[in-house]
Formats: C-alpha cells, sequence, structure tokens
C-alpha cells in the first residue's frame, strides 16, 4: 500500500512539473502579452514590473524543487502555495470583476474563468494530497 501511496505522489508531481513548465514556457514565449495582461488586472497592476517574471520564476523554481527527492516535499509545499494564490486570485477576480483579463496562456487560456477557479482548485487539493502522503510515507533523501 505504501508503494502505491507514493507512485501517487509521484504521478501529482509529474503533473505538477508538466503544468508549471508548460505555463513558464506559454508565458516566456509571448512575455509581451503576458506583461499586458498583468498590468490591466485592477489587482495586480501596481506590480506589473516585476510580477511577470517573478511568476515565471518561481513555476520553473518550484518544477525543478519536484525533480529531485530530496527537493520534492519543499516543491510540493510551493506547489500548494502557488495553486492556492492562483485560486484565490481567480476566486477574487471572479466575485469583484467585471472586466477579466487572463494572463495564462495555451489551454489554459482556453477555459472560461469558472473553469479556471475549478481547475485550480482541483490542483490545490491535488497538491495536499501529495503533500500529506509525501510526508507521511517518503523516507528522508540521503
Amino acid at each position: 500500500m505504501k508503494k502505491v501511496k507514493l507512485i501517487i505522489v509521484k504521478f501529482i508531481s509529474y503533473f505538477v512539473i508538466l503544468l508549471f513548465c508548460y505555463a513558464a514556457i506559454t508565458k516566456l514565449l509571448d512575455f509581451e502579452k503576458f506583461q499586458t495582461q498583468i498590468s490591466a488586472s485592477p489587482l495586480l497592476n501596481g506590480f506589473s514590473k516585476f510580477l511577470p517574471s517573478t511568476i515565471i520564476i518561481v513555476e520553473f523554481l518550484i518544477a525543478g524543487l519536484l525533480c529531485y527527492r530530496k527537493t520534492g516535499t519543499t516543491g510540493l509545499i510551493g506547489s500548494f502555495i502557488l495553486m492556492l494564490i492562483f485560486t484565490g486570485y481567480t476566486a477574487l477576480l471572479l466575485s469583484t470583476s467585471k472586466n477579466l483579463p487572463c494572463s495564462c496562456g495555451g489551454i489554459l487560456e482556453k477555459m472560461s474563468w469558472q473553469q479556471h477557479l475549478y481547475f485550480n482548485m482541483g490542483c490545490v487539493v491535488l497538491s495536499i494530497i501529495a503533500l500529506s502522503l509525501n510526508l507521511k510515507y517518503s523516507r528522508p533523501a540521503e
């Protein structure tokens, strides 16, 4: 049973790596558009100078942390926190704003804001599952 639970942790980690790398690369490939969308956000426009680069770096950093057993727990904590922030931002925009600029790229850009909120909530739940299983069943890396 322990082996199955660790496989679940690995699967979720691989999913998050793929998600964050895809999101970061998509934003990087059309960086000007991403920066413009951030500055158009009613909540983020004051941070539009440094936030786009920071988001991309953090997404790559978390994906990198998830690639190694020694840093996997830190990566899972980071993915949980980042997805929680993205989910909170999405929920806040949905409840307060009519003009909703989407700063996501690729497939995620095609989702409605409601679908995006559910997707993000699902990612938060997956992060919690992976983190709790990892803390309970993995032995420390040497």
